[in-house]
C-alpha cells in the first residue's frame, strides 16, 4: 500500500473504531468483514473497549478500483473463551474510496497524423490530435493543454489539439510541413513521446491533363512508345458527361511535313511498283542534268532535295528531256509548299509551263496557282474534231496556302482530270472549255518555276515566277497512276499509334487522319478516356529515322450535365525527342589493282573490274563506353540494310568509244530493284535494293578495251550510297594495267648489286652428294670454277627473285589472284649446292660470269622455248590447276619461293 493510501486508510480506522466501539457494550474478541471480498481486514486492539482497525491485505490502485463497500459486524466473547452463546453487533456499512496520484503520461492514440489543405485558404481546423492519461482522478486523467515544438511552422493549436494554419500557405514554395506535437495532463505532466503531424498542400484545384512529361525521348529502332503511361484529367468535381481529346504530331519541319523516305524519285517509284517511264524534271545537279544548278536547293533536311523559288528562278527543261508523246492518259506529281501571295490581286504563280518558244506566247499546257486556287490548263491542238474542249481545271483547297508540303498528283484521263492531295481525290469544282490550238511549226519549251515567254515581246523572258518550294516534280507519258502507289510514295514513316487496341473500352471512339498525324478520341466515361489515353503511343518505322523534336499538342473539351458553362480543360504541349541513331560505315573491299594481258581486255568477255568486291555495313554502340567505363573499344556491329545508288566513275580522261568502253548485261538486272545507265565517264547502278544484290549486279560489270596498246592504264573509283547520298561509303579505286610480252624478261635484264640482308643459303650436307669423287678438304680446280659458276647464277636469280617480290608488292597482289586470269607465276624449286669453303665477295663478277652464259644460252633458247613456260602462255592459261610448288629445304624450315617464267639452266 502507497503512502496515500495509508494515510487515507488512518482516517477510515478512526471512524470504524468510533463505529465499534458504539456497536458492543461487552468485550469485543472479533470484527467480521461481510459482502463482496475486498482487500481489507479488520482487526481487534482492545476487546474491552471495542477498538478494532480496519486495515488493507495489499496493495490498492486506484486505477484498478475506486471505491470499496462492504459490511462488517462486532462479535463478542460469550460465556467463557470461544464458548458459545456469543452475540453480534448490528451490521455497520464501510465505504472506502480510493485516491489517485499523478502516475501516467499522456499517450497520443495516433502513432502519426495526417492531413491535406488546399493553397491559398485559411483554415479553423485541419485536423485535431488527441492524447490520453491512464491516470483514474479527473485532476490527472485529463488532457489540459497540447503544445507545437516545431518552430518557425505557420500552424497553431488549442487546448483541445485543433491544428490551424496561421498563414496561407503556397504550394509552390513549400508542398508539405511536418510538425511535433506534445500533450498536458491537468497536474502538467507531459507527454513522453512527441507525435509527428505531415500536412500536405495542395495546389488550387485547376482542371486539365495531369501525369504527363514535356518530353519523350524516342530511340530509333524501338518500335512503339506510349507517350503519357501515367496521365490522367483532374475535373475538380465536376460531373461530365462527354469528353473528346485531339493529339496532334506536328512534324511540319522535318523534311516534306514528316519524316518519310528520302531516297530519289525513281527509288522510291520502284519501291511502291510504279510504272517506269517517268521523267524527274527537277533531279539534282550534276554534269547530266545540269538545268537544276542554278536554283537555290535546301538539301540539309536529311538529304531531302528540296528547290526554294523566291519570284527570281526558274528552269528550262532541255528538249532532250521533254516528254514528247503526251496522249490523252499522263500523269503530273510534286511535293509543294506555297503560303498566299502578297497583294491583293496576286498574279499567277506558275510551277509548270509548255509554251511557244518563239514567235508566239501560247501555253500548250500548265500549272499554276492563282489566289490559293490550284489551276491545271490543257490545250490540245486541232484534231479532226473542231468543236470546245475542257481546257482549264480549278481546284480550291485549303492546304495550297497553308505553307504545309502536300503531295500533289494530277491525273489526267482526257476530258477527265482528277488530283490527289495527300492520297485523297478532289474533282475540279470549275471546268473552263477552250477551242484547240491551230498548229503550227513553232517549237515549245518546257519551264519550271515560271512560264517563258517567247512570242509578243521584245526579248523573250521568264514571267509569271513561283514562290514557294518544289520537290520530286515529275510527268509520266500515257499512263496514269493508281491510288496506290500515290498513297505509297506519300506516305509516312513516323506517326501516332494505339497500343493493344482490342484493350480499348467499347464506349471510346477513336479516329485517325490519313497521316496518323492526328488522333482524335471521345468517350462519356472519364476513367475509360484516361486508360484510353494512356495508350497512345509514337513510332517510327525507318531504319535510319530524322533526329530531332515532334511537337505534341493535346486539345481537349468536355460538356456536363444540364449546364451551361462547363470545365475548361486547357491545351498541353509536349515533345517526342528522336535521339540520333547509329550511323552505318558503309565500307568496300577488294584487289585494287589488276594487271592483265591485253588478250583479256580485248576478248570478246572483256575484263570484270570487280569480281572480288565486298561490301559490309557497321554501326558503332554508342552505350558501349557508359556499360564499361573502365575504357574497353567500342563494339562494332554489322547491319544489314539497302542501298540506293553505287557511281563507278573513269579517272582521268573519258573512255573513248571507239576504243574502249564498260559493258552490264541486261539479265545481271532481273529480278532486282536496279537500274543502270552508261556513259563515256563511267557507269551508275541505282535503285533501293540490298547491299549482296548490288554486289551481285557490280561484279558483273565488265571493261573491254579493243587497243590496249593505246590506253594501257585505266583508273576507276567504285562510291556508294544510301538514302540519296546521307550515308556515303569510301572511295574504292581500282586500277588496271596492261601486260605485255617483254615485262617478263625484264625483271632479269637490269641485275642491281644485292642488298645487304641477302645470304646465299649453304646446304654443306648435299656436297658429298653431288660431288662423291671428292673426297679431301682441298677441291680441284675444275671444282671451284663450277662452284664459282654456281655462285653467279645463284646471285642472278636471286636478284631476280628480289625485283619480282618487289614488282608484287608495288602492285597489291592479294591471295586469289588467280581470278580472272590473273598471271600466276611459275615457281621452279632449284636445289643449289655451294662450296662452303668458297666466300662471295664480288657480285661484279659474277655479272661478268652471267653474261656470258646468257650469250651461251642464246644459241639454245629457240629450242627451250618448247619446254619453258613463257609469260604470254602463263597468262593464257587462266583458269587453269596449278601444280604444287616446290620448295628449297633452309635449315628446318620450309621456305617457298616465287621465281621467273624463263628457266634457268645449269
Amino acid at each position: 500500500m502507497t503512502d496515500r493510501d495509508e494515510r487515507r486508510e488512518k482516517g477510515n480506522q478512526e471512524k470504524i473504531k468510533l463505529l465499534l466501539s458504539q456497536a458492543a457494550s461487552g468485550e469485543i474478541c472479533a470484527f467480521k468483514i461481510h459482502g463482496v471480498e475486498a482487500p481489507f481486514e479488520a482487526v481487534v486492539l482492545n476487546g474491552t473497549s471495542g477498538e478494532g482497525q480496519l486495515r488493507a491485505r495489499g496493495l490498492v490502485d486506484c486505477e484498478t478500483q475506486k471505491e470499496y463497500t462492504f459490511i462488517i459486524q462486532a462479535h463478542d466473547c460469550g460465556v467463557g473463551p470461544g464458548g458459545p452463546g456469543g452475540k453480534k453487533s448490528h451490521k455497520a456499512v464501510v465505504h472506502i474510496q480510493v485516491n489517485d496520484v499523478n502516475e501516467f503520461s499522456p499517450v497520443f492514440r495516433e502513432v502519426e497524423y495526417h492531413a491535406a489543405v488546399t493553397e491559398g485558404k485559411i483554415y479553423d481546423s485541419i485536423l485535431q490530435v488527441e492524447a490520453t492519461d491512464q491516470d483514474c482522478s479527473p485532476q490527472y486523467s485529463q488532457i489540459c493543454n497540447y503544445q507545437i515544438i516545431t518552430s518557425n511552422t505557420p500552424f497553431a493549436i488549442d487546448r483541445n489539439g485543433n491544428i490551424r494554419n496561421t498563414e496561407k500557405l503556397n504550394f509552390e514554395k513549400q508542398r508539405r510541413y511536418e510538425v511535433l506535437v506534445t500533450a498536458f495532463d491537468c497536474g502538467q505532466k507531459r507527454s513522453t513521446e512527441s507525435v509527428a503531424v505531415h500536412i500536405d498542400v495542395k495546389p488550387v484545384c485547376k482542371p486539365g491533363w495531369q501525369g504527363w512529361t514535356k518530353r519523350v525521348d524516342y530511340e530509333p529502332g524501338t518500335g512503339s512508345k506510349q507517350l503519357f503511361p501515367k496521365m490522367h484529367l483532374e475535373t475538380c468535381g465536376g460531373p461530365l458527361s462527354l469528353v473528346r481529346t485531339t493529339v496532334e504530331l506536328q512534324t511540319s519541319h522535318i523534311g516534306k511535313g514528316c519524316d518519310r523516305e528520302t531516297y530519289s524519285e525513281k527509288s522510291l517509284q520502284k519501291l511502291c511498283g510504279a510504272s517506269s517511264g517517268s521523267t524527274d524534271l527537277l533531279p539534282g545537279p550534276s554534269a547530266s542534268t545540269n538545268w537544276t544548278a542554278s536554283l537555290l536547293t535546301d538539301s540539309g533536311r536529311d538529304s531531302d532535295l528540296i528547290f526554294r523559288f523566291d519570284g527570281r528562278q526558274a528552269a528550262k527543261i532541255p528538249d532532250q528531256v521533254v516528254p514528247q508523246n503526251l496522249t490523252d492518259q499522263f500523269t503530273i506529281a510534286t511535293w509543294m509548299k506555297h503560303g498566299p501571295s502578297p497583294g491583293v490581286r496576286a498574279e499567277k504563280e506558275t510551277l509548270l509551263c509548255n509554251s511557244d518558244k518563239t514567235e508566239m506566247n501560247r501555253h500548250h499546257y500548265s500549272l499554276y496557282v492563282h489566289n490559293c486556287r490550284l489551276v491545271f490548263l490543257l490545250r490540245r491542238d486541232f484534231t479532226q474534231v473542231d468543236t470546245f474542249r475542257p481546257a482549264e481545271f480549278h481546284w480550291k483547297l485549303e492546304q495550297i496556302c497553308d505553307k504545309e508540303w502536300h503531295y500533289y498528283v494530277i491525273n489526267v484521263e482526257f476530258p477527265v482530270v482528277t488530283l490527289y492531295v495527300d492520297g485523297v481525290t478532289y474533282d475540279p469544282y470549275l471546268v473552263t472549255d477552250d477551242w484547240p490550238i491551230h498548229p503550227s511549226q513553232i517549237d515549245v519549251q518546257l519551264t519550271v518555276g515560271a512560264c517563258w515567254q517567247g512570242g509578243e515581246v521584245t526579248k523573250s523572258k521568264f514571267t509569271q515566277y513561283f514562290r514557294g518550294s518544289l520537290s520530286g516534280l515529275t510527268i509520266r507519258p500515257g499512263k496514269i497512276e493508281s491510288q496506290k502507289v500515290i498513297s505509297c510514295l506519300q506516305a509516312c514513316k513516323e506517326g501516332l499509334d494505339i497500343n493493344s487496341l482490342e484493350s480499348l473500352s467499347k464506349g471510346i471512339k477513336f479516329h485517325f487522319n490519313p497521316a496518323q498525324s492526328i488522333l482524335v478520341m471521345e468517350g462519356e466515361d472519364l476513367e475509360n478516356m484516361n486508360a484510353a489515353l494512356r495508350k497512345v503511343s509514337y513510332i517510327n518505322s525507318r531504319q535510319f529515322p530524322t533526329s530531332g523534336t515532334r511537337r505534341l499538342h493535346i486539345s481537349t473539351s468536355v460538356q456536363c450535365f444540364g449546364e451551361d458553362t462547363c470545365v475548361s480543360i486547357p491545351d498541353i504541349v509536349a515533345v517526342v525527342m528522336v535521339l540520333h541513331p547509329s550511323e552505318p560505315r558503309i565500307t568496300m573491299a577488294g584487289l585494287d589493282r589488276l594487271t592483265r594481258p591485253a588478250a583479256d581486255l580485248s576478248g570478246p568477255m572483256g575484263l570484270a573490274l570487280f569480281q572480288d568486291l565486298h561490301i559490309i555495313s557497321t554501326v558503332t554502340k554508342g552505350d558501349a563506353v557508359s556499360r564499361h567505363p573502365a575504357g574497353r573499344p567500342e563494339v562494332q556491329e554489322e547491319v544489314i540494310h539497302n542501298l540506293d545508288f553505287c557511281d563507278m566513275l573513269v579517272l582521268g580522261d573519258e573512255l573513248k568509244p571507239d576504243l574502249e568502253s564498260l559493258q552490264l548485261k541486261r539479265s545481271a538486272l532481273l529480278g532486282k530493284h536496279l537500274d543502270a545507265t552508261n556513259s563515256t565517264s563511267g557507269m551508275s547502278i541505282y535503285g533501293v535494293d540490298s547491299m549482296s544484290n548490288y554486289e551481285q549486279v557490280i561484279r558483273q560489270v565488265r571493261y573491254h578495251n579493243w587497243h590496249p596498246n593505246q590506253i594501257p592504264d585505266r583508273k576507276f573509283r567504285l562510291t556508294c550510297s544510301e538514302l540519296n547520298g546521307r550515308y556515303t561509303s569510301n572511295d574504292f579505286t581500282l586500277e588496271v594495267s596492261v601486260l605485255h610480252k617483254s615485262e617478263a624478261g625484264e625483271h632479269y635484264n637490269h641485275i642491281v648489286a644485292p642488298p645487304q640482308y641477302m645470304q646465299v643459303v649453304h646446304h654443306p650436307a648435299m656436297i658429298h652428294s653431288l660431288y662423291p669423287t671428292h673426297s679431301s678438304g682441298v677441291p680441284s680446280a675444275a671444282t671451284v670454277v663450277i662452284v664459282i659458276c654456281i655462285a653467279a647464277l645463284v646471285v642472278v636469280v636471286v636478284l631476280g627473285i628480289y625485283r619480282i617480290h618487289l614488282t608484287h608488292q608495288q602492285e597489291g597482289r592479294s591471295s586469289d589472284t588467280n581470278k580472272e586470269g590473273e598471271m600466276d607465276w611459275d615457281v621452279t624449286a632449284l636445289t643449289i649446292t655451294v662450296n662452303p669453303m668458297e666466300s662471295f665477295q664480288e657480285p661484279q663478277g659474277a655479272e661478268e660470269v652471267a653474261s656470258e652464259e646468257d650469250e651461251e644460252d642464246d644459241d639454245d633458247e629457240e629450242e627451250e622455248e618448247d619446254d619453258d613456260i613463257t609469260s604470254a602462255e602463263s597468262d593464257e592459261s587462266e583458269g587453269e590447276d596449278v601444280p604444287a610448288k616446290p620448295s628449297v629445304q633452309q635449315g628446318s624450315k620450309r621456305v617457298q619461293m616465287d621465281w621467273g617464267n624463263t628457266t634457268l639452266t645449269n
